[in-house]
């Protein structure tokens, strides 16, 4: 399994305890749109992802990301920086 794999993986465990309409989880899988989270919700998550991978998401980066592939796109830039 490569790192990215690993890291879909473990947003999607991450993910389960606020996935209350049990949506089947893909790269594609929008948090608004599929899981229709509302802000409190994202806040929750996201500090959730924060203490899993000990990394800091900026509000900036937050409103960038739509989907659950491009959350694992930016967790692996930020733990793994060029």
């Amino acid at each position: 399994m490569t790192s990215r794999q690993e890291t879909f993986k473990k947003v999607a465990e991450q993910i389960e305890p606020f996935n209350k309409k049990q949506v089947a989880l893909t790269e594609a899988t929008s948090f608004a749109g599929d899981l229709e989270w509302d802000s409190l919700t994202v806040m929750d998550f996201v500090a959730a992802v924060e203490d899993e991978f000990d990394i800091l998401i900026t509000m900036n980066m937050q409103a960038e990301i739509e989907t659950i592939g491009q959350l694992v796109d930016t967790i692996e830039t930020l733990r793994n920086p060029a």
